[in-house]
């Protein structure tokens, strides 16, 4: 039995409970997804049933499996691909997913019963628009909550890989904002790969047609990582910024705005340790941007008038995204500047999603040849991902509440 109902979003949770069993009968409780990718995602634990027969995960402590303890969410946050090394992927936010749990005989490993859990992505009314050749030449879908508004509004920018992720974007339209979701290579007919430059006047274009759309709220928006820093920097009227598990200089490739240049950091190769599993860690590849020869490549943040939550995961292998909050927040500090909050979160690893999103602690690296580690305990980095989903909502509305400022969010 799935409470309140068998069909919810994806960032939510629901009530798993089994009833009609034996008294204190042991049974195995399994569930599994299929991602847009084809990877089936899973996870598995025992428990007992109570005098009366019932199973319920609010309160009934697994045994041992994929979790251990009372864990009411166990079964979603603790999957793990069949596929070592996958990363869930969702493309298609029009359909929903679907979590099947079955109930196991714990001694003979009958099926005793089967729910399917509906985990959608929009809400009735939301709009899903694709953006095309007359919005110019910025490629993306915008999200419309159900209604007039006016609402905050947020550009969500995750360029990692190339292409475009929607799921972030129509979650958070669900809470009441005007969500534009950006991409910026390895979509439609954007450059297939990770451009020479990035153009700083291409994000400011999506900010202007986000600004200019009758729902927002004095043309809100939001972004992630040293691309928003850069944004918020450089481009006027942001007032919320959402940096997540970032860097606080520019990283690999060069930063265009106007007759500005930022030189990249480019990573120490010699750096990448090797580790007894065959896997690679390349935290420590990206120099410290705060010394000698590396401080072109700062983000000049005292420039901004933007709020900003930097957002750290302590075990984040992908680079030192630790050190890069403390000297963001010291740079700002420095130049008398208060306008800022840093979270950290213990054992997490570096992809912080939205809730019940699977962990993904390593990834195939193609240029490398070799799996590489990301970082994070299950439970730890799950509990992060529904912290820090309540902060960012929060963080917005307290900081583009003012619809007459005619600013704007980054995620």
């Amino acid at each position: 039995m799935l409470l309140p109902s068998p069909c919810c979003f994806f960032d939510e949770p629901v009530h798993v409970q089994v009833d009609g069993l034996s008294s204190y009968q042991k049974v195995e409780l399994r569930s599994n997804l299929r991602d847009d990718k084809g990877v089936i995602f899973r996870a598995s634990s025992v428990y007992k049933a109570d005098a009366t027969g019932q199973v319920d995960l609010c309160r009934s402590p697994s045994l041992g499996g994929s979790y251990t303890g009372v864990e009411p969410m166990g079964l979603f946050w603790a999957m793990a691909p069949k596929t070592p090394h996958s990363k869930m992927l969702k493309k298609n936010v029009l359909s929903s997913i679907m979590v099947n749990i079955d109930v196991l005989h714990g001694d003979t490993g009958e099926l005793l019963a089967t729910a399917t859990n509906e985990r959608r992505f929009m809400t009735e009314g939301a709009r899903r628009i694709l953006l095309g050749l007359k919005e110019g030449r910025i490629r993306g879908v915008l999200f419309l909550p159900p209604g007039q508004g006016p609402f905050p509004g947020v550009l969500d920018v995750y360029i990692l890989g190339g292409g475009l992720s929607e799921v972030r974007a129509s979650l958070l339209a669900n809470k009441g904002f005007v969500v534009l979701a950006l991409a910026y290579y390895g979509y439609q007919d954007l450059p297939r790969n990770v451009p020479k430059h990035f153009d700083l006047e291409y994000f400011e274009e999506a900010i202007t047609f986000l600004r200019r759309q009758p729902q927002v709220s004095g043309g809100r928006r939001a972004g992630s990582g040293d691309l928003a820093l850069s944004m918020a920097s450089f481009l006027s009227g942001i007032s919320a910024t959402a940096w997540i598990n970032g860097s606080n200089a520019n990283i690999m490739t060069p930063l265009h705005y106007k007759d500005i240049i930022i030189p990249p950091l480019m990573p120490i190769l010699e750096n990448i340790t090797l580790l007894p599993s065959g896997h690679v860690d390349v935290r420590d590849t990206i120099p410290d941007p705060d010394t000698e020869g590396n401080r072109g490549s700062l983000i000049p943040i005292e420039h901004s008038s933007s709020r900003f939550l930097f957002a750290v995961s302590e075990d984040d292998r992908n680079w030192n995204s630790c050190l890069f909050a403390q000297q963001a927040a010291a740079r700002l500090r420095h130049h008398g500047k208060e306008n800022f909050e840093v979270v950290t979160y213990p054992r997490a690893g570096h992809f912080l999603e939205v809730p019940y999103m699977p962990h993904c602690p390593s990834r195939f690296h193609a240029a490398l040849g070799k799996v590489m580690v990301f970082g994070g305990e299950v439970k730890a980095h799950h509990e992060a991902q529904l912290d820090l989903w309540r902060r960012v909502q929060e963080f917005f509305r307290k900081h583009l509440k003012d619809s007459n400022t005619g600013q704007k969010a980054r995620l």
